[in-house]
């Protein structure tokens, strides 16, 4: 008889845990507490415009390759990728920003271009950044975090000192231009630290960077969550949306079900790739692993605040991915990680669609996403979001030296209390938990319950970590352990 799963959640790593396991044989049922599917990559449709809510960075597409390849699929059965060129542009001041191109080559020439030296320098750092990278995919992240000697292995051994350093020391050691340090600095925000607090080894996320380059499947990254209900529909998967799971039924210290909507519904296995933390809340205390003093003391990646903005005309001297990073970066992240505030300057990103995808907005106007960084659990009124998006949108002008203000058709924001009330998002952060020294791997909250049997937990709160490729890996190590523990193999 077929063993039956149910999954809380329907993102990225709840959609990959559920086609692996059809694969095996399960009857998977989805539970979504919103009326679409995808978790945090959902849509804003609005007046002809079309925005991703989530995720707009497709890097490591070697990730995606590999997941589809397990079904014997490709990305390109069920969305259309472009590389992007320029991969993004970095703004330090008025008229003045560095362009990222589509491959080392060229960026090396135009690190070169504003600091003598740096080429052969980045060439180096690049070729150490690719090391580290085949090692974590190969010999790191597709392990479920159970143990410590998960990460002791002979090439891991060579590499040890770099779980001791951090970015920021390597990255300063062999670069003196600021604007070149904030450019290699950058990536590690994905994994939710401050490069300060991420471990050297982390520098694999500027071969994803420069080595693999930028892409952008042609619709938008929702084409990716559609690729994959496409998929678990062909594998046999139920979906169920507008389901609101009320508790996690257990007897005799064993998972039996769920209660959605008032209604019971009972399965072998049960996997949340909801919030870790809110999953917990639906469980009788006894049988919670993690105490609310043991989420308070974690570093968690930052929350933010979004815009989704309609412009009536094409925007200048923008591309795809366009940052702004023309205050000082340091007191920005104090203000996310050390002093939890409203950071006075904001760094922000803004991310314009339509210059690369004329489905993101009618002919002859421009799809806007801007995005500030903010501390989790910060007070977060629609009058603070206008304070900011006028601080953002007046320095967005003078630096891009046009108006854009007065060109706004509408204006959308989602922020802190948007994460808690659509996700049940831990103090409303946006990336779940950074991936630092004391919280990687086995140190992060586990994939499988320990109080509870056929419990399992998978998404951005557990391993690998933060990002989508990360939570795709999460779903195949969470569908890995309940084979493993149903004496299956995968």
């Amino acid at each position: 008889m077929k063993k039956s799963v149910i999954i809380i959640g329907s993102g990225f790593s709840s959609l990959a845990a559920s086609c692996y396991l059809a694969k095996q044989g399960y009857t998977v049922t989805l539970f979504e507490k919103n009326k679409t599917i995808g978790g945090r990559a959902r849509q804003l449709i609005k007046e002809g415009f079309t925005f991703d809510i989530g995720p707009t960075w497709y890097w490591m597409p070697d990730v995606f390759e590999r997941f589809f390849s397990d079904f014997g699929k490709f990305p390109s059965d069920y969305y259309q990728l472009e590389k992007l060129n320029p991969a993004y542009r970095v703004y330090f001041g008025k008229d003045d920003y560095i362009t990222i191109e589509d491959t080392l080559e060229k960026i090396i020439v135009a690190f070169e271009k504003e600091e003598q030296g740096s080429s052969k320098k980045l060439r180096t750092f690049i070729e150490k950044a690719k090391s580290n990278y085949d090692i974590a995919i190969k010999d790191l992240v597709y392990n479920p975090g159970m143990s410590p000697l998960e990460l002791v292995t002979p090439a891991t051994i060579k590499k040890l000192n770099q779980f001791f350093s951090n970015i920021q020391k390597d990255v300063r050691k062999e670069f003196k231009n600021e604007k070149l340090v904030k450019i290699l600095e950058f990536p590690v925000l994905f994994l939710g630290a401050k490069p300060s607090d991420t471990p050297s080894f982390y520098n694999f996320m500027n071969y994803a960077d420069f080595g693999l380059g930028t892409f952008h499947p042609k619709k938008g990254m929702y084409e990716v969550v559609l690729a994959l209900e496409n998929l678990a529909e062909e594998l046999g998967i139920t979906i169920k949306t507008n389901e609101s799971v009320e508790k996690i039924i257990v007897e005799n210290g064993t998972s039996k079900g769920i209660i959605s909507n008032g209604k019971t519904y009972h399965s072998d296995i049960v996997i949340s790739g909801a919030d870790y933390h809110h999953t917990e809340t639906l469980l009788d205390k006894t049988y919670r692993q993690y105490s609310e003093n043991y989420w308070k003391k974690k570093t968690f990646a930052p929350s933010s605040l979004l815009f989704y903005i309609g412009f009536d005309k094409k925007l200048i001297n923008v591309n795809h991915h366009t940052l702004f990073f023309d205050v000082d970066f340091d007191v920005h992240a104090e203000a996310i990680y050390d002093n939890p505030k409203w950071p006075e300057n904001p760094l922000f990103y803004a991310s314009f669609p339509s210059k690369t995808d004329n489905h993101a907005a009618p002919e002859g106007k421009e799809a806007g996403i801007f995005l500030i960084p903010l501390a989790p659990g910060l007070n977060d009124t629609p009058e603070l979001r206008d304070v900011y998006f006028d601080k953002i949108i007046t320095r967005f002008e003078t630096l891009t030296s046009q108006k854009a203000k007065n060109h706004i058709i509408f204006k959308e924001s989602f922020c802190i209390n948007d994460f808690i009330k659509d996700y049940n998002s831990y103090k409303g952060n946006a990336y779940g938990m950074a991936n630092t020294l004391t919280q990687t791997a086995f140190l992060r909250p586990k994939l499988k319950s320990k109080k509870v049997k056929n419990l399992f937990f998978t998404g951005q709160l557990t391993v690998p970590g933060p990002g989508v490729p990360p939570s795709l890996i999460s779903g195949k190590l969470v569908a890995d352990l309940v084979l493993k523990y149903h004496n299956q193999t995968l």
